[in-house]
């Protein structure tokens, strides 16, 4: 299966503004693009790449003053499969734990696990042990948040999404994700894009899309706590703790965000 993905975003900027971008494919999926998606700017300026301390690729640019656009196009090859899953995953104790999941298991800017434990043992401490539980909070997240694009804030954090009970992707997985951790079960953030393929319509504006990963079973497995499903053509971008470390643009300075566009279409034989 080929698919066709890739954004354009075009701002309004008051005055000389520097950029960090990340929308490339990520660093697993590069062999699979039939081209690059190099960070394309109108007008044209300089970019230079990086890799950031969990290896996803960002762009860094200095933005000119007034309207600028920013895109990425590629077609990437997918194997038209499901997302998989392995209900026999076991959770692993945490002195057994690979060193570099551990950071995984600790609070960060928007997953409070301090603030979450109680509720989180109270809610899911008698489930089944590995992949039930997780399914079971994502179960509890999926049906506890009502989703809507309108309640989007960025500053909302996981144990505010559980008291205020609506929210958008990023929502969901946030408050999925400190559930998880809180559970003793190593948990990170993903975004990038989730394709329609294969589902009925109507079908939703296409955007771009968080999830999660979880550490069972010695491997890391997809958990999609705002779908609750298995999708065809899920393509990530980049992963981290929490949306913090892995915002899509971030601006250093006033901005207004105009048009805003993402592509995630299968390509027809």
């Amino acid at each position: 299966m080929r698919i066709h993905v890739g954004c354009e975003m075009t701002y309004e900027l008051a005055q000389v503004t520097p950029m960090i971008l990340t929308l490339n494919v990520h660093a697993s999926r590069v062999s699979d693009l039939e081209r690059p998606d190099f960070l394309q700017t109108t007008p044209s300026v300089p970019v230079e790449g990086y890799r950031d301390s969990f290896g996803n690729w960002c762009n860094r640019l200095v933005a000119p003053r007034g309207r600028f656009s920013l895109r990425t196009d590629t077609i990437i090859r997918d194997s038209g499969q499901w997302d998989s899953s392995d209900t026999a995953a076991a959770q692993i104790p945490v002195q057994f734990l690979p060193p570099d999941t551990l950071q995984f298991l600790l609070g960060s800017r928007y997953c409070e696990t301090d603030r979450l434990t109680d509720i989180a043992w109270s809610l899911f401490g008698s489930t089944p042990l590995g992949w039930a539980r997780v399914q079971a909070v994502c179960d509890y997240v999926h049906n506890h948040i009502t989703f809507g694009y309108e309640y989007s804030r960025a500053t909302r954090t996981a144990a505010e999404v559980f008291d205020e009970k609506r929210g958008v992707c990023r929502d969901y997985a946030h408050l999925a994700l400190a559930f998880c951790r809180c559970l003793n079960i190593p948990a990170r953030y993903c975004t990038g894009f989730i394709s329609d393929i294969g589902l009925p319509p109507p079908l939703a504006p296409q955007d771009f899309a968080a999830w999660i990963e979880v550490f069972l079973g010695g491997a890391w497995h997809i958990f999609d706590p705002r779908n609750n499903d298995r999708r065809i053509g899920r393509i990530l971008i980049a992963r981290g703790r929490d949306a913090a470390d892995v915002p899509l643009a971030i601006t250093f300075g006033p901005h207004t965000l105009v048009d805003f566009r993402v592509i995630t279409d299968e390509v027809a034989a």
